[in-house]
């Protein structure tokens, strides 16, 4: 039996934090605030003197220091061009620093509120910004950080929600069958589409837009990676009319292939198999459980099941 896997982020107590911000050359003042983030760990840390900074320590075995560093220069690319994206602090030639075994980034704190999403002129605003975004992100391509497709988004993931040992037992084979058939269907989707994949935020809702007096920036490019441009849309939007309002914006400044309209089912769908499979394997990390508590229980994957056959028998459908 192979060991339960330890809680990433049982060292990374608040000395360390401080001191890790010291190693990057900045004078704490001791004030440290935990911002929301179960993926990794991100604190605002007080500087003497100064505007506090925010660092985020990535959690381990997640990507690779290639798969960072191509984060880090789409955030910097993306904040030469004036988009309003909150880039990576670049500290002696370097984004990616490394300390008592944690990984971590340094950010200029920036402030907002939740955008409005029900606001015509915000959601236009927002594909304004998001046509830029991928005008920039059509112009080279990841290699370390991966695709949105199937095998990643559903097959990966249902394995990994199946070898987590949270699904219950009369659930395994029903959730690995419709997993397999969905992943089928959306593969034959994306090929019959063919969408043009460029670097995507890649996980653009509202909570990764913070607005200020000025209008929203962009934040968290954690889940950068190849993708069809529609990803970016398909979350901001809670209508129909919401999205013709981010199209509208969008079409000032980029074309957008209307097929891709035909990827928001399966994009859901895939997002929806990832999350399961997100929590499931994460459950080790006492932030999950905390959080998550209904993931525990066999109704939540009973009631997740019945969704994704009623995800299945649409995409049949279509």
């Amino acid at each position: 039996m192979s060991a339960r896997p330890t809680a990433p982020y049982a060292a990374l107590g608040p000395d360390l934090v401080l001191d890790a911000v010291e190693a990057a050359g900045f004078a704490t003042d001791g004030r440290l605030l935990a911002l929301p983030s179960y993926e990794n760990r991100v604190y605002q840390v007080g500087l003497d003197g100064a505007a506090p900074l925010v660092v985020k320590f990535y959690r381990p075995a997640r990507w690779s220091d290639a798969a960072i560093a191509e984060e880090h220069a789409f955030a910097l690319e993306l904040a030469a061009a004036e988009l309003p994206v909150v880039a990576p602090l670049v500290l002696r030639g370097v984004t990616l620093l490394q300390h008592a075994g944690f990984r971590y980034a340094l950010y200029p704190r920036r402030g907002g509120r939740a955008p409005e999403l029900e606001s015509r002129e915000h959601l236009a605003w927002m594909g304004r910004l998001l046509a830029r975004l991928h005008g920039i992100g059509a112009r080279a391509g990841f290699t370390a950080r991966g695709a949105l497709d199937a095998q990643t988004f559903i097959r990966d993931a249902a394995h990994g929600a199946i070898g987590s040992g949270l699904l219950p037992a009369h659930v395994i084979e029903p959730y690995r069958t419709r997993c397999a058939a969905l992943a089928t269907l959306v593969e034959a989707r994306f090929a019959a589409i063919a969408p043009r994949r460029i670097r995507l935020h890649g996980d653009c809702h509202a909570g990764n837009v913070l607005w200020t007096d000025g209008g929203p920036h962009f934040v968290d490019l954690d889940d950068a990676r190849m993708g069809p441009a529609v990803q970016d849309l398909w979350m901001l939007a809670p209508s129909a009319a919401a999205l013709d309002a981010l199209l509208e914006g969008y079409g000032e400044f980029a074309d957008f292939n209307p097929a891709e309209h035909a990827l928001i089912e399966p994009l859901r769908v895939m997002r929806q198999v990832h999350w399961a499979g997100w929590v499931a394997t994460r459950w080790h990390d006492p932030a999950f459980p905390h959080a998550f508590a209904h993931v525990g229980e066999p109704r939540w994957w009973e009631q997740h099941l019945r969704d994704l056959g009623e995800a299945q028998a649409q995409l049949q459908d279509d």
